[in-house]
Parts: structure tokens; sequence; C-alpha cells
């Protein structure tokens, strides 16, 4: 027996903040959700991404003459405990695929550094050894390769050999189950996750003549292992694995009513919106000029481009069109909308707003 619900208000419009995107921070926005579940989606998501992404780190570390992590080694400046702190801080990026066999197991990284006094005496008699000089030819990408490790003041040649895991979560040396550990081999702490802020909003927006559905906002800061995109797909993906065991459960099914049609107030209102000039929502005169180039005359002409073929327009760059999606976010609209259910298409836009007017004129000289 399937049970009939009302309609679930769902966001159309997701969308990531171009203007401060960066590899390591993303604004991610969603609206419209029902009262309420701006707050449920936004922290579960939060929860996620902070405790069950998984990224590659460093679980070992062997530095050849070194028996332990409490003694200083000759010739290098910094003392075992301070190098094994700089050991820490390392980023290397890999992404396991499905594929690929055995991706998932620690790997071994060797290298030898050979310090010679040429070096020491080109460098002012010390040469900082850092991250990409300890990592050769490896599956993994450095994400910050310059990042130090130690200062050498003489000539030596020491082997280092490198251990790196994917996981999950902070995990205290005591933990970790190296297998084949070796004598000298110094296990150390490891910060396997990747995100290392979330942070989400909820703001109230407006679908139809309702303001207080919500509109969530993530702000989602990453180290480089995963990007603020990846993030936020594996923690929705690890989210729907979790809530899929309470599936067994399900005695009986729901439907929603999803085909509601709009009111006639709602349709007006939209119409009202589309209707308008260019020249009347108070853009730039660099703005205003690249669409009236464009031939672009109406919201509603607007609203319908694809923000790809935004990009296309002789002398419309990045600033316009960032300056245009907020514009339009203002208004509750954006770029690439789909009018279908208007009967607004590309071919008939110009004719339905027309109409529309004609309409609207008629009616107030009645």
């Amino acid at each position: 027996m399937t049970v009939k619900y009302g309609k679930f208000e769902l966001p159309t419009n997701i969308k990531i903040e171009e203007a401060s995107k960066t590899n390591t921070y993303a604004r991610i926005i969603a609206e419209a959700f029902e009262r309420g579940f701006g707050h449920t989606v936004g922290n579960a998501l939060r929860r996620i991404m902070l405790t069950a992404l998984e990224a590659p780190a460093l679980i070992s570390v062997k530095i050849e003459g070194v028996p332990h992590e409490y003694t200083a080694v000759e010739g290098i400046i910094e003392d075992m405990t301070h190098i094994v702190l700089n050991f820490k801080g390392t980023l290397l990026r890999k992404l396991p695929l499905e594929e690929n066999r055995d991706t998932r197991g620690p790997k071994l990284i060797s290298k030898t550094i050979d310090i010679t006094q040429d070096m020491l005496d080109s460098n002012g008699g010390q040469v900082a050894v850092t991250f990409k000089d300890l990592m050769g030819e490896s599956d993994f990408e450095i994400v910050n390769p310059d990042h130090h490790l130690f200062t050498v003041t003489q000539p030596m040649k020491k082997r280092v050999d490198l251990k790196v895991a994917i996981g999950r979560g902070y995990v205290p040396s005591e933990r970790h189950d190296v297998q084949d550990k070796v004598v000298d081999e110094i296990v150390i702490d490891s910060a396997f996750s990747p995100v290392r802020l979330v942070n989400y909003f909820v703001e109230n927006t407006r679908v139809g003549q309702d303001t207080d559905y919500d509109r969530l906002i993530l702000d989602v800061t990453t180290d480089g292992r995963v990007t603020p995109q990846e993030a936020l797909t594996f923690a929705t993906q690890i989210g729907v694995l979790h809530l899929g065991v309470f599936d067994t459960l399900k005695f009986q099914e729901l439907s929603y009513d999803d085909d509601e049609l709009e009111s006639d107030t709602d349709r007006d209102e939209l119409l009202a919106k589309l209707a308008l000039r260019i020249n009347e929502i108070e853009l730039s005169v660099r703005s205003t000029n690249c669409l009236a180039q464009a031939n672009i005359d109406t919201i509603a002409e607007l609203v319908i481009m694809p923000e790809p073929e935004m990009l296309k327009f002789r002398n419309f760059g990045k600033k316009s069109l960032n300056e245009i999606k907020a514009k339009l976010e203002d208004m509750g609209l954006h770029l690439g909308m789909d009018l279908a259910r208007y009967g607004i298409t590309r071919d008939n836009v110009r004719q339905i707003i027309d109409e529309y007017l004609q309409e609207k004129s008629g009616q107030e000289s009645t």
C-alpha cells in the first residue's frame, strides 16, 4: 500500500559562489528547503564532512642511523621530536579508484638524501630539506611540496623511509597497526581528515508568497587533499548510505504530490519579474551595454540563457557575470532557468512576454 504525502519543497537552485571559490574553500548555497530542513541537512553534512572523509597521511618515518624520536641527529639543526612534528604537517592527495587493486594498503616510499659540501657552500652552510625532496616518484600528489622538514649543516647521505596509508579521522601513533614494522621505525600520529572547517547558516527564503522556507549556506574549508566540492559529494553519499540501512523497516511506501500547480498569483508575480526591461534593474553601464549588444532586452531573455553562453558575448567578463547573477539572486531568479512550465522557450520568449505585457496593459486600461 502506498501512502500519499503532500509535496516537499526541495532545492532546485544549488550553486557555488564563484567569486570566493578557491582550491580549498567554497561557499555552497542550496534553496529552498522546507522550514527546519536547512538545519537538519546542514548539521548532518557538517558532521559527516568533519569525521568521515578519508585521505592519505604518513603513519611512520625511518631515518637511517636514528634509533628513536627522542634524540638529536648530528649535522641536523632540529632534533627528532621537532622533525616528527614537521612530518605530521605533510599533505598528500590520492583518490583510490575502485578499478585499481591494492590501492588502500600502506605504501612504502624510500629516498636517499645526499647533501654535498658544494650544496652547503652555495646555500650559506645550511640546506633545507623539504617534503618534495623525500617523495621522489610515487602515486601520490604532494599538496605542500615546500613544507620544511629539517635543516642539514654538514655533508651527509641518509636513507629516509616513509609509510603512507589511507584512513579517516585522527589516529594516534599507539593505535596504528603497522605491518612489517622494522627496528628504528618511528610511528607517528596521523591526521587523515582532509576537512578543516565547515560552517553552515540557514536563512529565510521565498517560495511564492511564503517567506519562511530555508536557504542553506555551507562554508567548506579543506587542506587540499580533497576539494570542497569533493568533500560535499562524498559526505552526501555517506549520509545516504547510512540512512539506507533503515530501508528494511519500510512497512509502507510513500509517494509525494509533486505535481501541484502554482497559483495564478505566483505565476503573475514571476511573469512580472520576467517582463522587466534590462535597464530597469540598475545594472552597471558596462553590463547593460553588453546585454544590449547581445540583443537581450528583458529579464526573461536573460534568465533563459545558460551561464557558459553568457561568457561568449563580446566584452562580457566574469565581473559582469557575477554582477548579473547577484542581481538575479536578489530577485529570486537565476541564469539557465527552465521556463517550460510557463510555456516559455528561447524561441518564443519575446512573443510570450509581449503578450503578457499587452494583456496587463488591457487590464489596466479597463
